[in-house]
């Protein structure tokens, strides 16, 4: 559903979304436990590192973050992190998915118990 003309993006489902925030919040460190961490804490969101990945792989397929191999590290027994970085795609699609949650949630704050947007 991604259309160049009038910039719609697949719609991102929460876990994909909170996904992203977490890689755009965690800038040049976002790497899987380091983005696990991030869902765990500010989103209250336990996972799988496998449920986490999968996603990762197919945010990558649909050109919304981009992955790269850091150097090996010998606290990580010379295992190599991949870190992820939001793609302008990416970066468009959760827009697209932040603006419409705050228009549907606009109004609702009492409703939500006093939660502001």
């Amino acid at each position: 559903m991604q259309s160049r003309g009038n910039q719609k993006h697949d719609p991102l489902g929460e876990f994909e979304a909170l996904v992203l925030m977490a890689v755009l919040r965690l800038e040049n460190e976002a790497y899987g436990m380091r983005i696990h961490a991030e869902l765990e804490q500010r989103a209250g969101r336990r996972c799988s590192y496998g449920a986490l990945y999968t996603t990762l792989d197919r945010l990558e397929l649909k050109g919304y973050v981009s992955s790269r191999i850091g150097e090996p590290t010998p606290e990580r027994g010379g295992r190599a992190k991949k870190y992820f970085s939001l793609d302008g795609a990416g970066r468009a699609a959760l827009s697209q998915s932040y603006q419409a949650t705050r228009r549907m949630a606009q109004g609702l704050e009492p409703h939500l118990g006093g939660a502001a947007w």
